[in-house]
C-alpha cells in the first residue's frame, strides 16, 4: 500500500471526467482515478495522431478494463474540437452520474511542419483539440462545478508550450493558451471552490513517436498520473500554478519578472545602456494567479513610479 493509500487520498463518491483517455497519459491518469474509487467518463475518438479519423475502440476499451477491475466508468467518443462535443462529454457524466467533480484535458494531437510552411488548416486543427478543446470542455464544466461549490480541474500543456519547439507553432501556441485559460478558471472559480491548474507532462507514449527514446530514463505514464490525480483531489491545495511531472521529476514552472528599472522618461539609448539591469532576474519577483496576480502586478510597477516620487527632493 502506497502511502497515499495509507492517508485515505481516494475519490470515493467522485466523478471524474479525462480527455484523450484511450491510451497513453490519459488511460493512466482514467485508471488510477478509477482504482481509488471514481466514477470516470473515459473520453476519446480513436482518432490518430493528426486528429484524423475515429474508432471507438480506444474509449471502450478502457471503460471495460477499468469496470472489469471493479470500478465504474462509461466511454464517451464525442470530439472535444466542437463546443457540440464538449458539451457531450460533460453531458456524460451528468447523464450517468449526476454530477462533475474532476475535468481532466489530456486529449491532443500533432501536425508537424517548419513554421515557414506550416498551413493555416494544420495550424487550426491542433488548436482545435488542445486550447479550442479545452474551452469547450470547461466551459460545458464550469457551471456545474461553481453550482456544486467544488471543482477540481487540470489542463494539460507541455515544455513546448512553455519553451518553444521547433516544428510545430501549433502545438506551442495551443500549449501556451492553455496556461491561460486556466488562470481565468482559477481565478474566477476561486469563489465557488473551483480550482484549476496545468499539468506539463512528459511519457514515452505514441506522441513520441519518431523521436529515439533509447537513451531516456524511465518515463512510464504511471509516474505523471498521480500529479494528476493529486490536481483533481480534493486535498490539492493550490490553484492556478503549472506542475511540471517528467521522468520522476516534479517541479512548479512559474511566470517570473526581473525587478526591474525605473526612470521618469526613456530613450532608446537609455534601453540599451540599462538592458543587463533590466534583464537581470537574479531576485526574480513572482505575481501568484489567485488571489489576483494582474492587479499586483499593476501595483507593482505603479509603486515603483510612487517610490520614485516620494523621494525626489521637494
Amino acid at each position: 500500500m502506497s502511502r497515499n493509500q495509507a492517508a485515505g487520498l481516494n475519490f470515493d463518491g467522485r466523478v471524474a471526467v479525462v480527455t484523450g483517455a484511450g491510451r497513453g497519459l490519459g488511460r493512466a491518469y482514467a485508471q488510477l482515478l478509477a482504482q481509488r474509487g471514481a466514477a470516470v467518463v473515459v473520453n476519446d475518438t480513436g482518432a490518430d495522431l493528426t486528429g484524423d479519423g475515429a474508432r471507438e475502440d480506444p474509449a471502450e476499451r478502457v471503460a471495460a478494463e477499468i469496470r472489469e477491475a471493479g470500478g465504474a466508468a462509461v466511454a464517451c467518443t464525442a470530439s472535444v474540437a466542437t463546443p457540440e462535443g464538449g458539451e457531450a462529454i460533460i453531458g456524460a457524466a451528468l447523464e450517468h452520474y449526476g454530477r462533475i467533480d474532476a475535468l481532466i484535458h489530456n486529449a491532443g494531437n500533432v501536425r508537424r511542419a517548419p513554421l515557414r510552411e506550416m498551413s493555416s488548416a494544420d495550424f487550426d486543427a491542433v488548436l482545435d483539440v488542445h486550447l479550442r478543446g479545452a474551452f469547450h470542455v470547461v466551459r460545458a464544466a464550469f457551471g456545474a462545478m461553481c453550482d456544486a461549490g467544488y471543482g477540481r480541474m487540470v489542463l494539460t500543456s507541455s515544455i513546448g508550450g512553455i519553451y518553444g519547439n521547433a516544428d510545430v507553432a501549433n502545438y506551442a501556441a495551443a500549449k501556451a493558451g492553455v496556461i491561460g485559460l486556466s488562470n481565468v478558471a482559477a481565478l474566477e472559480g476561486a469563489a465557488h471552490g473551483v480550482r484549476c491548474n496545468v499539468v506539463v507532462p512528459a511519457a514515452v507514449t505514441r506522441m513520441a513517436e519518431g523521436i529515439d527514446t533509447s537513451a531516456y530514463p524511465p518515463m512510464e505514464p504511471e509516474l505523471v498520473a498521480p500529479v494528476v490525480g493529486w490536481l483533481a483531489h480534493e486535498s490539492c491545495s493550490v490553484t492556478g500554478e503549472v506542475l511540471i511531472a517528467l521522468a520522476g521529476r516534479v517541479a512548479r514552472a512559474a511566470l517570473v519578472e526581473s525587478p526591474g528599472v525605473y526612470q521618469r522618461s526613456w530613450s532608446i539609448e537609455d534601453v540599451d545602456a540599462r538592458i543587463e539591469e533590466i534583464r537581470d532576474v537574479a531576485e526574480p519577483v513572482i505575481f501568484p494567479v489567485v488571489p489576483d496576480g494582474h492587479t499586483a502586478h499593476i501595483r507593482y510597477s505603479f509603486g515603483m513610479a510612487q517610490t520614485e516620487q516620494a523621494e525626489k527632493p521637494q
